[in-house]
């Protein structure tokens, strides 16, 4: 088993607050998942609200991906991956909205930067509200959502491409495969990523995955 570096934290973990009802389903949802059906712990449950069940997917993944990259972070420097990319073939430039042409920056400094505007967004409680009885923005899943899903697979991308043999040296590579897989199953189960977004990672999704 793999051990993180505490030193390494890239930041604080988000956590939802104990007898709130995204505490509730998070437990749920981790429950499902120690069933080891990773295809069943993603399925939304009878009942519950998609909006709030994608909330603390995106908590959750956004965590645990903090942690997978504070773990090679010694490694992913501006001299070792001067862009940021999934292989030779796919290299993604940082956009924001007040600028029109995406930047070229290095790997560390778009992760950074994504991992920043994530957390900004979750942390604002008009698009990802603590109270449950506050509205979701609307076109919370299209709009909010797969946006920052789209992002986050970019980094499963790099270090798959440009770190997996550390991953693996750390011991690892079962936890990411896991995770990866869960990523896939959860983006797939409710149409977060186009297919085009995918193309990086095609063959290996092929590999771990089985999807309809």
């Amino acid at each position: 088993m793999f051990r993180l570096n505490k030193k390494n934290t890239f930041r604080p973990q988000k956590k939802f607050n104990k007898g709130s009802k995204k505490y509730s389903l998070h437990k749920q949802a981790k429950g499902t998942l120690g069933s080891g059906n990773l295809k069943l712990a993603v399925q939304l449950p009878e009942e519950e609200d998609l909006n709030q069940w994608l909330s603390i997917f995106v908590i959750d993944f956004t965590n645990k991906l903090n942690m997978i990259y504070a773990s090679i972070q010694s490694v992913c420097t501006s001299k070792s991956c001067p862009v940021m990319n999934a292989g030779p073939k796919f290299e993604y430039h940082w956009s924001e909205k007040k600028s029109r042409k995406p930047k070229r920056l290095s790997a560390p400094d778009y992760i950074e930067k994504l991992l920043t505007w994530v957390d900004t967004q979750i942390n604002d409680e008009n698009i990802f509200p603590s109270d449950p009885e506050s509205p979701y923005p609307r076109g919370f899943k299209n709009k909010i959502v797969s946006p920052i899903f789209k992002r986050l697979f970019r980094i499963f991308g790099h270090v798959y491409y440009s770190h997996f043999s550390t991953i693996r040296e750390m011991g690892a590579e079962a936890h990411l495969n896991t995770l990866f897989k869960h990523f896939v199953y959860f983006t797939h189960e409710f149409g977060l990523i186009d297919e085009k977004e995918l193309q990086p990672m095609k063959l290996l999704i092929k590999k771990l995955c089985d999807l309809d």
